[in-house]
């Protein structure tokens, strides 16, 4: 199989990041069906496994960089990707090759076809993807895992493992249909991850999520790390943080993910990295303090440039729309005019994410992407926008008008999807 047919089957199967799943369509049984015929993959292999609103993949990102610092050879798997689909799959920050993609591809795709025949439909575009990563990363004899959550938890294609820790970055609004219509409704889809006596770290602050969480972990007797209880943390803009556990207060680490949300981020992956600790595992303080300073995670308030301020950004729900305004706010003071190019997902909460942008910034290019049949047209934005603003039909061409409108003393920022940012990465790094 070539890697150009590898991705043509791949791609071919259902698709939940392009079309909305329901909830009937989340389900557990076809995954552990799927990774039994290839003898379990997943059961080979440590894992961390982590979910949240948001914060998980800057998280996730967090934590592979400090075990990789501690000298273990480390799988981080992700979604969704910017550019390329391989990004997804990662050893020790290296993307899985063409040549490995494809050959993982054409030895799946035998087992895929009997799953097909013998339970109506087969293994989902994102569950191949899922076993791919622990098949990938049990062939490139990875020490440890960290695992992303592609879509709630307790339904989700990577919940079929048992960690050795489990995380709850954070809970608020997104994928409603999915999920349900309140945050306690949310947060037990996200709970589902926590396993039997298998630690549990939450950032969850909230009282509501907070408290089905805290059921959960009792009803599993995991122990439960809670934000503001058993840890805390002290957060020193624009980029430093210590953690308080055990009544002991960690040097202030020097952090290379911008803003609030990170300093809480990052206390979430210290705290996972001592709980890692008493498993057995070393994590010298020194790696932590070198992994949350190298970490590479791209597009995420990611500074491409000084002046103009040039941001490249992901927020795609209200939570981070939130995060967003607040760290521009307190860590890019723009002399000039601050400008969004902006696109969105259908199955988001796109009135209330144009609210809390339509707060900060001046003026909105407002555009679409082409990678993803999700976005919402430009046209269907505008009546929704109180400040000034263009329409493009490309998001090449919105940003094309960003940039040569742009004076030295403006800020920039690209945002509204993974999708956006993907589409435009390579136009903006340019």
């Amino acid at each position: 199989m070539t890697y150009d047919e590898a991705i043509a089957f791949w791609y071919g199967r259902i698709n939940f990041e392009v079309k909305a799943a329901k909830p009937s369509d989340l389900k557990l049984e076809r995954m552990r069906s799927f990774l039994s015929r290839l003898g379990d993959p997943q059961d080979r292999v440590r894992i961390v496994h982590i979910t949240g609103t948001k914060g998980k993949g800057s998280t996730a990102a967090m934590i592979a960089a400090a075990l990789r610092a501690s000298g273990y050879r480390v799988g981080l798997f992700t979604s969704p990707h910017l550019v390329h689909v391989e990004e997804r799959i990662q050893v020790d920050g290296q993307p899985i090759t063409p040549g490995e993609l494809a050959a993982l591809v054409a030895e799946l795709a035998p087992v895929v076809r009997e799953c097909d025949r013998h339970e109506g439909q087969g293994p989902t575009f994102f569950e191949i993807g899922t076993a791919l990563g622990f098949l990938h990363f049990v062939r490139r004899r990875a020490d440890l895992i960290v695992l992303e959550v592609g879509l709630g938890g307790r339904f989700d294609s990577t919940n079929v493992c048992r960690p050795l820790v489990s995380v709850i970055t954070s809970v608020g609004f997104d994928h409603v249909a999915q999920l349900g219509q309140t945050l306690e409704a949310i947060a037990f889809q996200k709970a589902g991850i926590i396993k039997p006596r298998v630690p549990v770290i939450s950032g969850v602050t909230e009282p509501g999520p907070a408290a089905v969480i805290e059921e959960i972990a009792r009803e599993q007797q995991a122990p439960l790390f809670r934000a503001g209880r058993e840890f805390r943390h002290r957060y020193r803009p624009p980029a430093g943080v210590a953690v308080s556990l055990g009544g002991r207060e960690s040097p202030e680490f020097a952090l290379k993910l911008r803003g609030e949300h990170q300093a809480m981020n990052a206390a979430v992956a210290v705290v996972t990295l001592d709980r890692l600790r008493a498993t057995g595992l070393r994590v010298p303080t020194a790696a932590v303090e070198r992994g949350l300073a190298t970490v590479h995670w791209p597009a995420r308030i990611e500074v491409i440039r000084e002046r103009p301020v040039i941001i490249l950004d992901t927020a795609h729900n209200v939570p981070s729309a939130m995060a967003l305004v607040r760290t521009l706010r307190e860590s890019f003071p723009a002399a000039g005019r601050k400008v969004c190019v902006l696109a969105v997902s259908s199955d988001k909460q796109y009135p209330e994410m144009l609210a809390i942008l339509g707060e900060y910034f001046d003026y909105f290019h407002l555009t679409r992407y082409s990678n993803n049949a999700r976005s919402v047209p430009p046209e269907k934005l505008a009546p929704l926008v109180a400040k000034p603003y263009s329409l493009h039909q490309s998001a090449l061409a919105a940003w094309q008008a960003a940039k040569s409108e742009a004076s030295a003393d403006d800020l920039v920022c690209i945002t509204g999807s993974v999708f956006l940012a993907g589409e435009l990465q390579e136009a903006v790094r340019d």
